[in-house]
């Protein structure tokens, strides 16, 4: 306290001269019209630059919203899409409708979004981290999507966060076809590159083309037919030479990843269930 007031009676007249300019200031804006519409001018103008600042930063982080919604559009609009072009092609081959009205069994499945906490791409098992667990939902084995196509399968789960197999993990199986063909095939990364994988077990009768586009099987519970993977790169026989390995171009880049939803597949296993029921009950009366 002491040197408080020392402070105060050293400087003074400085602290005295400090309130007599802001007084003389204000007397001079407030008396005078010419000087007052200056002064008032350039508050605007300052008011009006710090107010469109805060406007940018202010649609700067409302973007992770837009760009949420937008990806989950995408998914939507691939799936739409998909279920088209396999009902286009059940109709021109003039075949029955039961493959489309499977697929379409796949229509109400509830997706969850989330974001990405920590991701790797350089490992030979890469895991992602999302802040999504137990208290929202979620549970091992649920499909996990991005805007683009397919990302990985959850892996374990915790009361708030969740790890999820990266298709960019060794140990990732994913059942995948190639679209409008129908040849089956199991997803898997041999390390290297983090935007392509192989396609393994595809047939040796198999007709193929590059470009060919790669899509979810639906052959489980886990993620709904006509999910995005990628597009055909490469054609190679396989180590026995009785099928062929396809090199496929990701259509999700992991290295980026940020916004991405996770499939909530009981839905799907509650009618995946009811549907092979259905199929053991003809058969069985056959």
């Amino acid at each position: 306290m002491r040197n408080l007031l020392e402070f105060l009676s050293k400087y003074n007249h400085w602290f005295v001269f400090v309130v007599l300019e802001i007084i003389s200031i204000a007397l001079l804006f407030q008396y005078n019209s010419y000087q007052g519409s200056v002064w008032f001018t350039s508050a605007n103008s300052v008011a009006g630059r710090v107010y469109e600042l805060s406007a940018e930063v202010e649609k700067y982080f409302s973007l992770v919203d837009v760009n949420q919604q937008l990806s989950l559009r995408n998914i939507e609009l691939e799936r739409q899409i998909n279920v088209l072009d396999q009902r286009i092609l059940n109709t021109t081959k003039d075949s029955s409708n039961i493959i489309v009205d499977n697929k379409e069994l796949f229509n109400g499945f509830q997706i969850i979004p989330a974001k990405v906490v920590t991701n790797s791409v350089n490992e030979s098992d890469n895991l992602i981290t999302l802040d999504k667990g137990r208290a929202d939902g979620i549970t091992p084995n649920m499909g996990v999507v991005s805007g683009l196509g397919v990302v990985g399968i959850v892996y374990m789960v915790s009361e708030h966060y969740s790890i999820v197999l990266s298709v960019l993990n060794s140990k990732s199986n994913i059942s995948c076809t190639i679209k409008n063909k129908g040849y089956l095939g199991y997803l898997h990364w041999n390390k290297g590159a983090s935007d392509f994988a192989f396609l393994d077990d595809i047939p040796r009768h198999a007709r193929l083309n590059k470009n060919d586009e790669i899509v979810t099987s639906g052959y489980s519970s886990i993620f709904p037919q006509g999910i995005t993977v990628g597009k055909v790169t490469n054609a190679y026989n396989s180590a026995d030479g009785l099928s062929y390995r396809l090199k496929v171009k990701l259509a999700t880049n992991f290295s980026t990843l940020r916004d991405v939803f996770i499939i909530n597949n009981a839905p799907m296993q509650e009618r995946i269930e009811l549907m092979r029921a259905a199929q053991d009950s003809i058969q069985d009366n056959e």
